[in-house]
C-alpha cells in the first residue's frame, strides 16, 4: 500500500516546480534543470492527483452511506471506486518505479553479423531494413553513421544513430543476439540454415557524461572501403578513432571528414558509457534479476523463423506469428510487453 503522505508529497514538489517555471524568476540553466526535473515527476504527480481522488471520493461515499436517503446511491459510488482503486494505485506504483535517466535519450545502434557466413551478413542487413523502418514508423530520425556492405548486400558492421521521443528507452530492449532461420538463396538444397546478428543499443552521451583525454585517442583518416552501398563512399573522409586506454574502435564513413569525426566521438561517448553502465548492472546482482534482459549483448532474445513465419522473444517467452508485420518494423508488440514484464519485476522486486 502506499502512503498518502508520499503522495501528497509528490504533487506538493510538482505544484512548486510548476509555480517555479511560471514564475519566470529562473535564470536558463535554473529553468532548463527546473524544467527537466518538472518532466520526471509530472506523470507520478497526475497518477498520485488520481489515487488520492478516489480515496477522498471512497471516503466522502462511506460517509454518505450512513444517511438512509443515500445509502443505496453511496453503496454504489463505493463499489464504482473499490473496482477503480487496485488499477489507481498499480498506476502510481510504476510512476514511482526508479526511471533510467538514459532512457529520454537518442540511442546509438550497433549491427554486427555473428554465426552463419553471408547468410548472417544478409540477416543483419534485413535488421537494419527492420530497425530503419520502425523508427520511420515511429516518427524517429534515423542517421547512419557508418555501414560496411559485402559484395552480395550485406552488412559486415553498421552503426547509426536514431534520434526521438524516448528512443532509447522503448529500443534497449532489443540488445542482444538476433537468431534466424530460414533457407538462404545461396542453398541450392532447400535445407534451413541458423545464423545470428548482434544488436547493440547504447545511450547517447553528452560530453558531460563521459571525460575522454585526447591523449588517449589515436586519429585515423581513410579511404572507406566496402561494396559501393549507399552509405559507403570512396572519398578520404572517413575517421577511425582509437581510445588506447580501452582498445575501443569506432568509424564514421559519411561525405564530411568534419561531420565524421563529431559523430565518432559521439559514438565513442556512448560506447564509454555503456561500459560505465554495464559494470554498474553487474555490481547490482540483485537487481539485474528483476531486469527483463540486462543488455548482455551475449544473450540470445529472439529467434526469426522464416518456414513458420514466426518470432519468438525467449525471455519473456511471447511467440508472434507475424514475421512479416515485425520485419517491417512493426516492434510494439514486443516492446510493450517486454516493458510491461520489465516493470512487473521490478515492482516485484520492492515488494518485501
Amino acid at each position: 500500500m502506499i502512503a498518502r503522505d508520499a503522495a501528497e508529497q509528490i504533487l506538493r514538489r510538482a505544484e512548486t516546480l510548476e509555480a517555479a517555471m511560471a514564475g519566470g524568476d529562473a535564470s536558463g540553466g535554473d529553468w532548463q534543470a527546473l524544467s527537466r526535473e518538472y518532466a520526471e515527476v509530472k506523470d507520478a504527480a497526475a497518477a498520485a492527483s488520481a489515487w488520492l481522488r478516489l480515496l477522498d471520493d471512497w471516503a466522502d461515499a462511506k460517509a454518505m452511506a450512513g444517511d438512509p436517503e443515500m445509502a443505496a446511491l453511496a453503496e454504489e459510488e463505493i463499489e464504482r471506486i473499490e473496482e477503480a482503486l487496485p488499477g489507481a494505485e498499480h498506476a502510481l506504483a510504476l510512476a514511482l518505479l526508479p526511471k533510467d535517466a538514459a532512457d529520454p535519450r537518442p540511442a546509438i545502434l550497433e549491427i554486427r553479423p555473428g554465426t552463419g557466413g553471408e547468410e548472417a551478413s544478409l540477416f543483419a542487413a534485413d535488421l537494419l531494413r527492420m530497425y530503419q523502418r520502425h523508427a520511420e514508423a515511429k516518427g524517429w530520425r534515423l542517421e547512419m553513421l557508418d555501414a560496411s556492405e559485402t559484395e552480395l548486400g550485406g552488412l559486415k558492421e553498421a552503426s547509426a544513430r536514431i534520434v526521438g521521443e524516448g528512443v532509447f528507452g522503448r529500443l534497449k530492449y532489443e540488445s542482444g543476439v538476433h537468431r534466424v532461420q530460414r533457407v538462404p538463396t545461396t542453398e541450392s538444397g532447400g535445407r534451413i540454415h541458423t545464423s545470428a546478428a548482434t544488436v547493440a543499443v547504447l545511450p547517447e552521451a553528452e560530453e558531460l557524461d563521459v571525460e575522454i583525454d585526447p591523449a588517449d585517442l589515436r586519429i585515423d583518416t581513410m579511404r572507406a572501403s566496402g561494396a559501393g552501398g549507399q552509405h559507403v563512399n570512396t572519398t578520404d573522409s572517413a575517421v577511425r578513432i582509437t581510445h588506447l586506454p580501452t582498445g575501443i574502435v569506432v568509424t564514421a564513413s559519411e561525405k564530411s571528414q568534419h561531420r565524421n569525426r563529431a559523430q565518432a566521438m559521439a559514438v565513442l561517448r556512448a560506447r564509454l558509457l555503456d561500459r560505465e553502465r554495464q559494470a554498474a548492472a553487474a555490481e547490482r546482482a540483485a537487481d539485474r534479476k528483476g531486469q527483463v534482459g540486462s543488455g548482455d549483448r551475449s544473450e540470445r532474445i529472439r529467434t526469426y523463423n522464416f518456414p513458420q513465419g514466426r518470432v519468438t522473444d525467449h525471455r519473456i517467452g511471447l511467440t508472434l506469428h507475424r514475421l512479416p508485420e515485425v520485419m517491417a518494423g512493426d516492434l510494439d508488440p514486443f516492446i510493450d510487453a517486454l516493458q510491461a514484464a520489465d516493470e512487473a519485476a521490478r515492482l516485484s522486486a520492492l515488494e518485501p
